[in-house]
């Protein structure tokens, strides 16, 4: 069985497949590649389950063909490209909403620690991941960075910024950012006021419900997020291989929220 319907597979792999090398002519010396094709859907069922890729590996791909050709897309940027070819699809059809976007940091377990790891606050001081992620106004993810769980939120706002900007171009004037109250700081409101972004941050002191607000949307993304085992309990250790599950997990969350609205939009 599929890890994830095809739906949200063949138009992923059909961008990637476009953008990889050509495979070796029929006859040529050494060992014959192994099928991209294979090696791509090993990295989803990976993403999905969690599995390591000893579990993955079969007769067909090895583990150390999923490691290398894994360590050979990130190192090309594919993965990267993928989130961006799956936002411009999105903003083409349905139309993103930049004009409010939601931040928020998550901390996910991650036992073998590694390059973002660090001591879990939340969990006995355990090896932990955060996340940050931003969202437009409808909850679709648009970019995340990855760090140790000790990092406090705030200070993450810059790269998470400039991870929006590298993947959509810079950002209109009058952008409302969605914060809660970690980032209530003077320090937060100087980079939202070099952007030219206006923020709308919860108090500290005062309960989450009554200053909800419309950041809800990224906590409920958060969710979605977890629901990928790679990255609710995140086994590896070096940092490009950490952005490069985030970015493929974000990519088909996009491309999932792109089939729901279309099936709205476009039924008739």
């Amino acid at each position: 069985m599929a890890a994830l319907p095809s739906c949200l597979i063949e138009g992923l792999w059909s961008e990637l497949s476009a953008r990889l090398a050509p495979p070796k002519p029929a006859g040529s010396p050494g060992r014959p590649r192994r099928s991209d094709r294979l090696v791509f859907d090993k990295l989803i069922l990976i993403a999905k389950t969690g599995i390591s890729y000893a579990d993955a590996a079969d007769h067909q791909v090895s583990a150390t063909t999923i490691r290398r050709r894994r360590d050979e897309w990130q190192a090309a940027g594919l993965i990267d490209q993928l989130l961006q070819i799956a936002l411009e699809g999105y903003d083409r059809m349905i139309g993103l909403d930049l004009e409010d976007i939601a931040i928020d940091g998550c901390i996910t377990k991650a036992p073998c620690g590694g390059e973002v790891a660090g001591k879990s606050p939340v969990d006995r001081g355990k090896q932990g991941l955060k996340r940050s992620v931003a969202t437009e106004g409808k909850g679709v993810p648009i970019a995340g960075v990855p760090a140790p769980a000790n990092r406090h939120d705030s200070p993450l706002l810059a790269p998470t910024l400039d991870a929006v900007e590298r993947n959509l171009g810079v950002l209109g004037e009058d952008v409302t950012a969605h914060l809660d109250a970690g980032y209530d700081s003077d320090k937060t409101r100087v980079e939202l006021d070099g952007r030219g972004m206006v923020g709308e941050i919860a108090v500290k002191g005062v309960p989450a419900p009554i200053q909800a607000g419309t950041r809800w949307v990224v906590e409920r993304t958060h969710a979605w997020m977890n629901h990928f085992k790679k990255l609710s309990r995140c086994t590896e250790r070096r940092k490009s291989c950490v952005e490069l599950f985030l970015a493929l997990v974000m990519a088909i969350i996009v491309v999932r929220c792109l089939i729901r609205e279309a099936k709205i939009s476009y039924r008739w």
